[in-house]
């Protein structure tokens, strides 16, 4: 069984922001699927499917960004599911917008949700694909992570969220490592 965990923050303020793009990504994946994340447990929204005969299950933390690790720990409990099996989709200021990067493990590098994935599982160690969303020379980060973006910008992160698509598919079909050699 694998867990593909997209971070973002709920509510209808917060949909298509910059923060909000491990949800975006997961929600694609979902609809290539024909799922429908709609299920409310274990502080979030999830969806459980079979893939290839095996269980994945799909989840959006509903806690907030920065209390992610809550609804995380809560799922692998549940469903005794190792950190091996875990997959986490999120926001990167440091990468231009819709770029890709894959990781077996690694720091927070100042991203409140992966600090709060890592407080409840005690690991740095868990799979993540990270999203760029470009960074603002101007605006405070706060500011920033929670803004929309521009139509121009847009075009390149729908390209990242399908590729972000691939890549779950791909680490899906073969493992990590194949993906991270595809899409890295």
């Amino acid at each position: 069984m694998k867990l593909i965990i997209g971070l973002g923050n709920p509510g209808k303020e917060y949909e298509r922001t910059r923060h909000n793009t491990g949800f975006m990504v997961l929600d694609h994946f979902a609809d290539k699927m024909g799922e429908s994340i709609n299920q409310s447990k274990f502080k979030g929204l999830y969806t459980k499917m079979k893939y290839r005969g095996e269980d994945i299950i799909l989840l959006k933390p509903q806690t907030f960004m920065n209390l992610s690790g809550e609804s995380v720990r809560q799922v692998m409990d549940f469903y005794k599911i190792d950190l091996n099996d875990i997959l986490v989709i999120y926001d990167d200021m440091d990468m231009p917008v819709g770029k890709l990067r894959l990781r077996e493990s690694g720091s927070a590098g100042g991203h409140n949700g992966i600090k709060n994935i890592i407080l409840h599982t005690g690991s740095q160690k868990f799979k993540r694909i990270r999203v760029g969303i470009g960074r603002h020379p101007y605006m405070k980060v706060v500011d920033y992570v929670l803004s929309r973006f521009s139509n121009d910008e847009m075009i390149d992160m729908d390209k990242g969220i399908d590729q972000a698509c691939e890549a779950i598919l791909d680490y899906l079909d073969h493992d990590f490592s194949h993906a991270m050699n595809n899409f890295n």
